[in-house]
């Protein structure tokens, strides 16, 4: 049992990486699969039998997104970040086990379309998925800037990347691309532009600790 209970209303910074560090992510497809999986299993209604078998079968064409009502998603999706060997959430539980529902469904889905694709088998993810509460709203902006921008966090050895920072900045081609619930950070502030000088800001700040902790006195 996990040490933090998932409460609704309450929001979770969620993150894994691949067993052994292993590459999960290997080329844009994957990331697309991805995040075309954020959207298929959030929902109270079951997702299983045939319908997983042709979201699996089908690997070269993604699936047309659904049509999503808020009363029928198990999370909000604040803020993602896909890295090539860990993944990033920020999520918010809105119904009963939401969290641990969505989550499994990701895990189970992803790595058996994977493993599929890759012709492999067993694990993709390093054991259970890690939780930390966020419970200030301090803390909750600081990780909507280290999710969103945490491919400049890191010094990634692969190239690729996807956020939801192109969503916050109203980049993507249409708003039914969207993923998150962007509002519950960007409402707070004055407009966009705000938003990313606080994200470039921040980012700067996150960065020099890391190298301040990476120094031997």
């Amino acid at each position: 049992m996990r040490k933090i209970p998932f409460a609704n209303e309450e929001i979770y910074h969620i993150y894994n990486r691949g067993t052994d560090k292993r590459v999960i992510f290997q080329d844009q497809y994957d990331f697309q699969r991805f995040l075309q999986s954020l959207k298929e299993f959030n929902t109270l209604d079951p997702v299983g039998g045939l319908y997983a078998k042709s979201f699996i079968k089908n690997n070269t064409e993604l699936r047309h997104p659904m049509s999503k009502f808020k009363n029928n998603q198990l999370v909000e999706i604040i803020a993602y970040c896909l890295n090539s060997n860990h993944y990033h959430l920020l999520l918010r539980q809105v119904a009963d086990d939401g969290i641990s529902k969505f989550m499994q469904r990701l895990g189970n889905g992803y790595t058996k379309y994977f493993n599929h694709k890759n012709k492999r088998s067993g694990a993709l993810f390093q054991g259970k998925f890690k939780t930390v509460h966020v419970d200030s709203n301090e803390y909750l902006l600081h990780l909507s800037v280290y999710v969103n921008l945490n491919y400049l966090v890191h010094t990634l050895r692969h190239p690729m990347s996807k956020s939801s920072f192109d969503e916050y900045l109203g980049n993507l081609k249409s708003e039914k691309e969207g993923l998150c619930e962007k509002e519950v950070i960007l409402g707070q502030f004055k407009d966009v532009q705000e938003y990313q000088l606080f994200a470039k800001n921040t980012l700067e700040g996150i960065q020099e600790r890391k190298i301040l902790a990476q120094e031997k006195f």
